[in-house]
């Protein structure tokens, strides 16, 4: 029998449906996400977790001309599934296939890209000031994360839109769970709001009355204790939205299908600031996601049946950076971490169980992530702030003002350094080296593998002077021996791995030992390979010594070129007044690359061995026998 999601081709198709039918559809998709992202890898636990919510919304609502923004971007599966690309969901997260995250070139109905967090709300009052300011009349909604709200920005738009009096639907998705478990006073407010003294106080001088009351007291002790967890969610948590200016409406069970129609459609022709509460299971359907919300959160391949993930033999650079802290920590007590919702992306969930008193899980706060960081430090402490390349740029105004200008000594660890693959443009860590490099008292590095990253995060952590970051690839390292004895590296020294007298190339981090494969294919010429470690500061004895030589020189990093490795190579040689030479930077192109296999990506892009060997190849070819140009 052909099932109920193969006739949907667009959120039209779902207002045919009865409400049994909804029902079933649910079931459906839920089905269908999970087939496909244990094949793809994919964010599972959040999807399952808004099924209802979305087709409630979609059912109601008429996208694309009401716009629907969903934040954050991963939970937005069954918004693509109804939205005419079911037949190519298959494809999710692959090259060329459609992307994990709203993407506006993708749909007419992804109305705004959403792949980091907190943006929704401020994206929605911009669209619905250009509704007014037209003369337009469409219905614009925010559905928003209970983690998301963690975030400043997402309390700045809350604010702003509720000043603004203006017609927005803001979907509160509240399912107690960010990445890792929700925190903050705002989290704890919405699941645990009544702790007051005071209320607690009343409430038990009541309840006691109650019982005293003959005959039915019993009776009524038992219906108001049933109450009591609905007058939990029902009365105090909308105290604070009204007060922004919000009609709050909630909360409500975000998986029962008729009740999320019925108060969608009642509050569908207000014309003033809704907040609408739901609270859903993050889950919901997959018992083993259920079980365990942090690994299904977003996670590679797996096995539906055990829920095992497909991994990689040798651990990753996440799980050596964990261990490594973990190691330091023991021998050294000022060292705490910081993360911002994800402990076990970055591999610090083994510290928070070791040393729970030195781990701070600040949610979905980049920019307090760092500031507390700095006020740690101050206080003698050695702080270690982990978080992906992509989400630092988030605090890029506290790493200039309240880190590096004070010269605190901050460590910045920062993992998915690079193309992280299948998540795309939103996630890829692609201008940390240009961002930092420019940042004064900021020592940068950067590992070729898994030794060298336990090196750099000992280095760091011995570093007085001001901030350290290290950089490193998503991905497993090499399987090296890497638990060995600590090493201390010379700020500024890079590393020589073979000596060359045609051309040099100067790799950084990933790209390390692909240069050094592609030397080696290159037998006719002597090519070198230096492993440039510190990006800043640069390594000018190393730049002398090729200097004399007068051979050319091939920078090869996995960032953008524009600012980056590359580009201070070319600015030290001037500032040392070296005579001209060749110099030809590689690269992330000036331009955001699309999702996909990151190891389809890099060579796409040809940041892999081949793509290496063919590009000093043809420097060497145009080299010979001519002058050096500079």
């Amino acid at each position: 029998m052909e099932g109920i999601l193969n006739r949907i081709d667009s959120p039209q198709d779902l207002k045919a449906l009865s409400s049994e039918e909804l029902g079933a559809l649910a079931a459906e998709i839920r089905e269908e996400i999970i087939s496909v992202v244990s094949q793809n890898g994919g964010h599972l636990a959040p999807n399952l977790g808004v099924v209802e919510l979305s087709l409630a919304l979609h059912y109601v609502f008429n996208p694309p001309r009401d716009k629907i923004i969903w934040d954050v971007g991963h939970q937005a599966y069954t918004h693509k599934l109804i939205t005419g690309r079911r037949r190519r969901f298959h494809t999710l997260r692959r090259y060329r296939g459609i992307s994990g995250f709203p993407k506006r070139e993708e749909s007419p109905y992804d109305c705004f890209g959403t792949g980091h967090a907190s943006t929704a709300i401020s994206a929605a009052l911009g669209m619905a000031k250009a509704r007014n300011l037209k003369g337009e009349d469409y219905k614009i909604v925010a559905v928003v994360g209970d983690g998301s709200l963690t975030a400043g920005l997402a309390f700045e738009g809350l604010n702003n839109v509720g000043a603004s009096d203006t017609d927005i639907i803001v979907v509160l998705n509240d399912n107690k769970m960010s990445i890792s478990p929700s925190v903050g006073a705002f989290s704890k407010y919405l699941t645990n709001v009544l702790t007051v003294p005071s209320y607690n106080r009343l409430r038990a001088e009541i309840w006691d009355f109650i019982g005293r009351l003959p005959e039915f007291g019993g009776k009524l002790q038992a219906a108001v204790r049933r109450l009591d967890e609905s007058l939990k969610g029902l009365v105090l948590p909308g105290i604070f939205f009204e007060e922004l200016g919000f009609r709050y409406i909630g909360p409500l069970d975000g998986h029962d299908l008729p009740l999320l129609v019925k108060t969608l459609e009642a509050i569908k022709g207000l014309k003033e600031p809704i907040l609408f509460h739901a609270l859903t299971e993050k889950g919901k359907g997959y018992k083993l996601a259920q079980e365990n919300l942090p690994k299904f959160h977003g996670l590679g391949a797996f096995d539906k049946v055990t829920g095992e993930v497909k991994k990689s033999k040798n651990p990753s650079y996440s799980q050596v950076f964990g261990k490594t802290i973990e190691d330091l920590a023991e021998r050294e007590e000022r060292i705490v971490a910081i993360t911002a919702a994800m402990s076990l992306g970055t591999g610090l969930e083994g510290f928070s169980k070791r040393f729970p008193q030195r781990f701070y899980d600040v949610g979905i706060a980049e920019q307090h992530a760092v500031t507390f960081a700095a006020g740690l430090a101050t206080q003698g402490l050695r702080p270690v702030v982990a978080i992906y390349s992509t989400f630092l740029q988030r605090a890029y105004d506290q790493i200039i003002h309240d880190v590096a200008l004070q010269k605190l000594p901050v460590v910045f660890a920062i993992d998915r350094g690079g193309l992280v693959g299948e998540d795309g443009p939103t996630h890829h860590g692609s201008f940390d080296l240009s961002y930092l490099r420019a940042i004064p008292n900021l020592i940068l590095m950067a590992p070729k593998d898994e030794v060298e990253l336990r090196q750099m995060l000992y280095t760091a952590i011995r570093y007085e002077k001001g901030p350290v970051a290290v950089r490193y690839p998503r991905g497993a390292g090499f399987g090296l021996p890497w638990e060995g004895r600590w090493r201390r590296l010379k700020i500024g020294s890079w590393e020589v791995l073979k000596e060359g007298e045609d051309l040099v190339i100067l790799a950084v981090g990933s790209m390390v030992y692909p240069a050094l494969k592609a030397a080696e294919s290159l037998s006719k010429w002597r090519v070198g390979v230096v492993n440039c470690r510190f990006i800043k500061p640069m390594d000018t004895a190393i730049l002398q010594k090729i200097a004399e030589k007068g051979i050319p020189i091939l920078t090869v990093e996995e960032n953008s070129s524009l600012g980056g490795f590359g580009s201070g190579v070319l600015e030290t040689w001037a500032e040392l007044g070296l005579p001209p030479t060749r110099i030809e930077l590689m690269g992330i192109p000036d331009k955001f690359i699309e999702h996909g296999g990151r190891d389809r990506l890099l060579s796409n892009l040809g940041l892999d061995e081949k793509g290496i060997a063919k590009r000093a190849k043809q420097i060497l070819e145009g080299s010979e026998g001519k002058d050096k140009v500079p």
